[in-house]
């Protein structure tokens, strides 16, 4: 079990933002030096100025996850600047909004490449150089989406249950052959990152009223255009900051799934309870959680 973080290498994917951001925040406040990564490079800056009050090893790349070749070439970056790697947050993730049956393949390749091969590539380019580790964990993440399926998400949902199906099994074959070697799946509720800001979507996507809809979960008001859902997803749920600081208690805790917020937690046993019409119970409890959702950063971070 991982008992600090202090003095260990981890790598963050989808770091430019959100919670791939604070998580490489949180853990150089604690101790481990961090690696970077992400496609955007203005984004991914900000993130490395913000490091830079910290008394750690910094580096970061330009990555695209769904690039399998630099992926693969990644590992052997890493260790020769920061001589080992302890941890992998897979955390780069995108969606679109469309229906499947309007969906351009290019899109629907698009969020596959990114949200499932990015994660399978990055677990399979660095088990190699964590086997043998005496403290060491791979933390993958999912979704409550990866848990519970609405309308207009099928390739979004198709990733997490993907992700969560083989990061379950991972943890197994890792627990009976490597234990030192943790294995988790993360599972956010509403997290106030970038995801509906950056998802490839059209105007029509924004004219449906479908009950059960993404939009009538998590926000109160339906957006009318893309920069309207980005902002209202944005501002309406937990502060990254926060999700980041639930992640890296549950790899303390050597949880194997990770549920982040209430309404996460809330959906997960809605499909528990009521597997085949989960849907239809949750106005009753979704709503009033928006007015609980802790929106502030950590205290620690201001």
């Amino acid at each position: 079990m991982i008992k600090s973080f202090r003095d260990k290498v981890a790598v963050i994917t989808g770091a430019g933002s959100g919670m791939g951001r604070y998580l490489a925040i949180l853990l150089a406040k604690d101790g481990a030096d961090v690696v970077v990564c992400d496609v955007n490079q203005e984004t991914l800056n900000e993130t490395v100025e913000m490091l830079r009050q910290y008394n750690v090893s910094v580096s970061s790349h330009i990555l695209d996850v769904a690039d399998k070749e630099a992926i693969e070439a990644l590992p052997e970056k890493v260790i020769e600047q920061h001589g080992k790697v302890d941890l992998v947050f897979n955390n780069a993730g995108v969606t679109t909004g469309s229906h499947f049956k309007d969906m351009d393949e290019e899109n629907w390749d698009w969020v596959m490449g990114i949200n499932f091969d990015g994660v399978i590539n990055s677990t399979r380019a660095f088990i190699p150089h964590m086997i043998d580790s005496p403290e060491a964990a791979i933390v993958n993440t999912s979704s409550i989406f990866g848990m519970v399926a609405v309308p207009g998400q099928t390739v979004y949902h198709a990733t997490k249950f993907a992700v969560r199906g083989f990061t379950e099994s991972l943890a197994m074959e890792m627990k009976e052959t490597n234990p030192n070697l943790q294995i988790h799946c993360v599972h956010p509720g509403h997290i106030g990152t970038n995801i509906a800001a950056t998802a490839r979507m059209n105007d029509e996507d924004f004219n449906r009223e479908e009950e059960g809809g993404r939009t009538s979960i998590f926000t109160r008001n339906a957006p009318k255009n893309q920069q309207e859902a980005g902002d209202l997803f944005r501002e309406g749920g937990m502060h990254p900051s926060k999700a980041a600081e639930i992640i890296l208690k549950g790899v303390r805790k050597n949880k194997s799934r990770i549920f982040i917020g209430l309404d996460a937690k809330l959906l997960d046993l809605s499909q528990r309870l009521f597997p085949k019409h989960y849907h239809k119970t949750w106005k009753f409890f979704m709503l009033p959680l928006m007015i609980f959702r802790d929106k502030k950063p950590l205290k620690s971070l201001n």
